[in-house]
């Protein structure tokens, strides 16, 4: 069977949803789909082609040896106990403030964007550390989790990004550059969330309580000043140890990325229990979500590579070149795509998916 290829593009992007609304795996969705596409469109011999770009091109690159570093960099990090450390001292320095607890959530997952580079990383630990106490203490539940999940999604923006480098292996964009690129919006939307916390809790006090006066006095200012020195300092050491090395040219973003890991193992040994039953756990977890983000790197590889050959491509680059207003009307159209595929892909599959089809129509 031969499809043509708008009929094909509409199989394609039709079983994708079927199969993720069923609940199957995002890489095997992308793997089945893409072997389901090349019988029914350009035929079987494509896989062959395949398989060389998987092997030969895709899993060779250089670049890519960031990602299992930064997020074993990550793991090292969440598994210190520092973070919840680091949240505590914030929550108090900003008590007096209403709504400290869910501004304390922002900046410190600004913090965890810079030495994570993932979302579940940074969702995880703030849900595990900052949920109960906000509702514990009156706050608002909307608020509460709203905070919690827009901050946590500032993992994959605030560089060093784990989606930077994958979008890095697809464009003539070095990592470099779009770490750099991504840095100030990343950092305007944090301040944009955390002005939103101030307003909204200014004009609805009840929504975020400050946190009561006689916990507060219960930590002096000096000890107060020590804690952070303590737990503040040593993860900033970190974001700057990272970025300084990336931006200044100093390291590239692998040799910056190993670097990450080295100063996270040494926190972990300092604030960690330094067991080695948590340090195998914590290889372990990191080595899964490598695994996770690898898989789906081959099986959107086989997607867009079939895709591309059934000629679904060019069905996509006329739609968008055929939109009214020219290249904004293009732009427009391409972000509005990209808004779809969020309520349905994370940001691997986003990021794999609309790159190889968007990227040649830029």
């Amino acid at each position: 069977m031969n499809l043509s290829p708008e009929l094909l593009t509409l199989v394609m992007f039709g079983g994708l949803l079927i199969g993720l609304f069923m609940g199957h795996p995002l890489a095997f969705v992308l793997g089945g789909v893409a072997v389901i596409g090349a019988y029914l469109g350009p035929g079987e011999r494509v896989l062959g082609t395949i398989i060389n770009n998987i092997y030969g091109n895709a899993m060779d690159n250089y670049v890519l040896v960031a990602i299992p570093l930064f997020v074993l960099m990550a793991r090292f990090l969440n598994d210190s106990g520092v973070t919840e450390k680091m949240f505590a001292v914030m929550r108090l320095l900003l008590a007096n403030l209403r709504g400290g607890l869910a501004l304390t959530v922002v900046i410190v997952s600004v913090m965890l964007a810079a030495t994570t580079g993932i979302v579940g990383a940074s969702i995880a630990v703030m849900g595990m550390i900052a949920l109960v106490p906000m509702l514990k203490h009156g706050y608002n539940k909307e608020l509460s989790t709203g905070v919690i999940m827009a901050s946590g999604c500032l993992g994959i923006l605030i560089p060093p990004s784990i989606m930077l480098i994958l979008m890095a292996s697809y464009s003539p964009v070095s990592v470099g550059a779009l770490f750099a690129g991504a840095l100030v919006p990343g950092l305007m939307l944090g301040a944009m969330y955390a002005l939103y916390v101030l307003v909204i809790c200014y004009l609805k006090p009840s929504y975020g309580p400050p946190v009561p006066a006689e916990e507060r006095a219960e930590t002096s200012t000096g000890q107060l000043l020590i804690m952070l020195a303590k737990y503040v300092l040593p993860p900033m050491a970190l974001i700057l140890g990272v970025l300084g090395a990336l931006f200044t040219g100093v390291a590239t973003a692998t040799e910056a990325s190993a670097i990450g890991v080295a100063i996270a193992f040494l926190l972990f040994l300092i604030f960690g229990d330094r067991k080695l039953k948590t340090c195998f756990h914590t290889l372990i977890d990191a080595s899964k979500t490598t695994t996770m983000v690898m898989l789906v790197l081959v099986g959107a590889t086989a997607f867009t590579g079939v895709f591309s050959r059934g000629g679904g491509m060019t069905v996509i680059s006329d739609l968008v070149l055929a939109m009214p207003g020219g290249t904004t009307g293009a732009l427009i159209l391409m972000l509005f795509l990209v808004f779809l595929l969020g309520m349905f892909l994370d940001w691997t599959g986003i990021v794999l998916l609309s790159f190889p089809i968007m990227l040649p129509i830029v």
